[in-house]
């Protein structure tokens, strides 16, 4: 599991937006530059069941599982899926009388659209699970300024 430290700079009932530094993990990342960090920082939607408030600083973790299946379900699958339509093609293509370039890139496409749907779908679906949410997992200092 990945954790991460921040400050709670809004909450909306069980929901927190948490204001973490970019770490190591950034550099490598395939969305490096287009996600929500402006500069050094980045903005994360987090569960908050810990009760976080505003200006507290709290410890973010996000399950390594559940990134890795999200990181291959959107980058990973549908390039497999044009690869193998594209090479289903190629081989149903002498049986069809069809040229093997095009039916192999006619069949590729639609593999890979119909993977994008399916990530869509998918996607969704997995956006409703808490499990692909990262979560607050405990609140390292309060805001003092907060509850005064």
């Amino acid at each position: 599991m990945a954790t991460e430290l921040g400050t709670v700079i809004n909450t909306r009932g069980d929901i927190a937006v948490v204001r973490t530094k970019r770490s190591e993990a950034c550099k490598g990342c395939s969305a490096h530059g287009s996600c929500s960090a402006k500069g050094n920082d980045m903005e994360v939607e987090v569960v908050n069941r810990a009760g976080a408030m505003i200006g507290d600083d709290v410890a973010i973790q996000i399950r390594t599982g559940s990134f890795l299946k999200a990181t291959f379900l959107l980058y990973v699958f549908p390039i497999l899926c044009m690869i193998l339509g594209a090479v289903a093609g190629e081989k149903l293509a002498p049986s069809l009388g069809f040229d093997n370039s095009v039916l192999s890139a006619v069949s590729g496409f639609l593999c890979f659209f119909a993977a994008i749907w399916v990530v869509r779908i998918k996607g969704r679906e997995m956006g409703e699970k808490e499990e692909y949410h990262p979560k607050i997992i405990r609140i390292i200092r309060k805001n003092v300024i907060e509850g005064t």
